[in-house]
């Protein structure tokens, strides 16, 4: 499979409007940007023009809307613009404006749509990075409302918008690509309910809102200047949100969103939570790349100086550190390119159990042979107890290799070993094995 790479817009393209928190009229370009630079929103408005990135870490405020700041500037309602890049799969922009927010259109990420059509799309010399979600990772809310994200090959959000007065509930469970955002997602309008517009109002909200732009839903009524667009409309508006916020995370991520009354401020906590999740698995590779050298360390061709086996079967390829001489840490990198998978689940490839094993009682041998009266002999695998298989381990992962003897006497030694991904176990047994002449 060919590797992604980011893109980006391939000309600059504009749109005026009325922006729907100020009520002011605003211009709005998009134009290319170079890879790794993400979203940029430039204030054309004011003195030197300042740039504030569309980061995480830089959302102040997301009642009813998604706001970014950099210092005392800010940029609001930028959600459906995010949501219509990462819709079309865009992963680089720079979107100058010459207001704090973008024209609200329709309410919906429509206008948006139009405007990155007429930009056109082109692919940079970059690959692109992807947040893969290997464990459950989730968000509550006070109000019952919640969301996870579960391992899946795509990117897929089943959302449900229920909310505070029960009318018009709905449910969607979709696939959100580019083939089908703009069709399926993209043309949902925002809605408000009846009771909330005065508040909005009070609070200098919503002065560009109008039934051209927004839907109002009072009681079993839906007041709006058109139609519903879809059936389901509101609960797709709410999956447009969603798609819109975590285009604020640093990559995309694949995986299958799970939503029951998102809102932005969800939506941003969640994102965050996925930040964490992220940076704990990065944190997790830096032994990896800063592997101990030294007497006390062996790399693969120490390794098979001790051991007898060869590829495929050699399942130790480096060994980190020994603690005195009972313990040690070894690592093995799970690649795709591993003959077990073309067979084992290849549709989900997962690394075999047994495999696990082998790799502990490999590392347990390394412990027994490298004492100077065990030198030249073969550890034999005798038997195994008390196995646990905790997690999957697949193709990208870095296995690392926990064993610690427990006994050793004569040719006869046990071992507790226990394999760990991202310091979590994923397997763990009980093992013996005797030491033979070769």
């Amino acid at each position: 499979m060919a590797t992604a790479r980011e893109t980006t817009v391939e000309k600059e393209a504009s749109l005026t409007g009325i922006s729907l928190h100020g009520g002011s009229k605003v211009r709005l370009t998009v134009k290319p940007s170079g890879a790794g630079t993400g979203y940029q929103f430039r204030r054309m408005d004011l003195a030197d023009q300042p740039l504030i990135p569309a980061y995480l870490d830089k959302v102040k405020q997301v009642e009813r809307a998604t706001t970014l700041a950099e210092g005392s500037v800010k940029v609001s309602t930028v959600e459906h613009l995010l949501s219509a890049l990462r819709g079309l799969d865009i992963d680089n922009a720079l979107i100058e404006l010459d207001a704090n927010e973008p024209p609200i259109g329709d309410g919906s990420a429509a206008p948006f749509l139009d405007l990155l059509r007429q930009a056109g799309r082109r692919e940079l010399d970059a690959p692109r990075a992807t947040l893969e979600i290997r464990e459950p990772v989730w968000v509550t809310a006070p109000d019952g409302g919640y969301l996870a994200a579960l391992p899946h090959d795509g990117f897929k959000v089943s959302c449900t918008n229920a909310n505070h007065t029960g009318h018009h509930t709905q449910f969607l469970s979709l696939e959100v690509n580019e083939k089908n955002y703009a069709e399926q997602i993209g043309r949902a309008r925002t809605f408000v309910f009846y009771d909330e517009v005065e508040p909005l109002l009070n609070k200098g909200l919503i002065k560009g809102g109008s039934l051209e732009n927004a839907i109002v839903i009072r009681g079993e009524s839906v007041m709006s200047k058109e139609p519903l667009r879809y059936p389901d409309e509101f609960v797709r508006h709410k999956i447009l949100d969603i798609v819109g916020d975590l285009a604020l995370f640093p990559v995309r991520i694949r995986g299958h969103i799970l939503a029951a009354k998102p809102s932005h401020g969800l939506n941003l906590q969640f994102a965050k939570a996925l930040l964490k999740a992220w940076r704990a698995y990065q944190a997790s590779l830096m032994p990896v790349e800063n592997i101990p050298v030294g007497e006390r360390a062996m790399d693969t061709n120490e390794v098979m100086k001790i051991l007898p086996h060869r590829y495929p079967f050699l399942m130790v390829d480096r060994v980190l550190r020994f603690e005195d001489d009972n313990k040690a840490v070894g690592l093995k990198l799970v690649t795709i390119n591993e003959p077990y998978f073309a067979g084992h689940f290849p549709d989900h490839p997962i690394m075999p159990g047994v495999l696990q094993i082998e790799a502990m009682a490999q590392l347990a041998s390394i412990l027994l042979l490298r004492n100077t009266e065990n030198a030249g002999k073969l550890g034999y695998f005798m038997s195994v107890d008390k196995a646990k298989f905790r997690k999957p381990v697949m193709p990208g992962d870095t296995l690392m290799i926990q064993v610690e003897l427990t006994k050793s006497r004569g040719k006869i030694g046990k071992a507790a070993g226990q394999c760990l991904v991202n310091g979590e176990v994923v397997s763990e047994a009980e093992l013996m094995f005797a030491i033979m002449d070769r």
